[in-house]
């Protein structure tokens, strides 16, 4: 537990200090790409301001999604992560189209370029980013991979503003500056294109890539005891912790055959389980899984029922109080009428 509590805290440490340096330098950046008037520079410093909101994004989610369950979020908070990853890597396609844009402008119309000071600012870029890459690599979120990953493509990045300074100083082609940053913006875009639709499998709770379901059906059925695997449903609240729900048939005792598939569950990553058991006898209608579009248009057909019962309680009810008003204009002869029959 204290091991566990440590890594926590130690990531968020590194969040918070990649946060501080890619703020920074992509403020530097932006000076020094209108100084320089270099776009590559000035399309890095887009990229890394759109990383620092993301790092800033991810560490304060990060804590946000250690929140044990409550009422308001009953499968807990670990997808507030995940909504880091997507905010962020939405984040980098509209800086990268912006820096497109940019640059075919530079292709069309170029002008020059300091590339001293681009050679500068490259050899500080591959310091701070060759830095907070080492602070924030090895995550295993999908929150903390996409920030590492983010971080890489800065890296690689400078190592491209500084060929392209090196180049220009002695050949002058100052074409390579927005040619390479159009190859940086390209591959920010795939990255974060890649890193985007795994978000999006995430919320959508596309099974994991790396369960195959025969397979998993295959293990489970081979537990003693276990006759039959259906209804096998398995999805990712984070992209690195699995929920499954199942269809069990067994004859034998519950809590002996659940232990066993939970315990042969985590061999998949699966923490959490949901198992219905069933016996041999029993005929599951649910079987197949498939959606019943008779049963809800039964539903619906049951609430119009309600509808209509309502509207006719209502007519009736409406009724009732005019015979009862009907009785009170005429309540004296009725009431004559029971004396004499005294």
């Amino acid at each position: 537990m204290k091991t566990k509590l440590k890594t926590k805290l130690k990531t968020k440490t590194r969040l918070l200090v990649a946060f501080i340096l890619n703020l920074t330098f992509s403020v530097l950046e932006f000076v020094g790409g209108i100084l320089t008037g270099s776009v590559a520079i000035t399309s890095d410093a887009v990229h890394d301001f759109g990383d620092a909101l993301s790092i800033g994004l991810s560490f304060f989610l990060e804590k946000l999604s250690d929140k044990a369950p409550d009422e308001k979020y009953t499968f807990g908070y670990a997808r507030f992560s995940v909504l880091a990853s997507l905010i962020s890597c939405t984040i980098l396609l509209v800086g990268s189209g912006l820096v497109i844009y940019h640059a075919i402008n530079k292709i069309i119309t170029p002008t020059p370029v300091n590339y001293d000071g681009m050679l500068i600012f490259a050899v500080v870029g591959l310091v701070v980013n060759g830095g907070a890459f080492f602070i924030t690599h090895g995550g295993t979120s999908l929150n903390q991979r996409a920030t590492s990953l983010h971080m890489l493509e800065d890296l690689l990045g400078w190592v491209l503003v500084l060929i392209g300074a090196v180049v220009i100083k002695f050949t002058g082609f100052i074409l390579l500056d927005p040619i390479l940053s159009l190859a940086l913006a390209l591959f920010i875009i795939f990255n974060a294109c890649k890193t985007l639709f795994q978000c999006f499998s995430v919320f959508l709770e596309k099974k994991p890539r790396d369960i195959c379901l025969k397979d998993l059906s295959t293990w489970l059925c081979a537990i003693d005891g276990v006759k039959d695997v259906h209804h096998l449903h398995v999805w990712s609240m984070d992209g690195q912790n699995n929920f499954a729900t199942m269809h069990a048939v067994s004859d034998k005792d519950g809590y002996e055959i659940k232990t066993a598939i939970k315990k042969q569950l985590l061999n998949f990553n699966i923490c959490h389980a949901t198992i219905e058991l069933e016996n041999e006898m029993e005929n599951c209608d649910e079987k197949n899984c498939s959606f019943h579009i008779e049963r809800a248009h039964a539903c619906c057909h049951h609430g119009h029922n309600h509808g209509n019962l309502h509207e006719k309680s209502n007519k009736e009810k409406h009724e009732l109080i005019h015979d009862h008003e009907h009785t009170d204009n005429h309540g004296h002869n009725h009431t004559h009428g029971h004396e004499h029959s005294h």
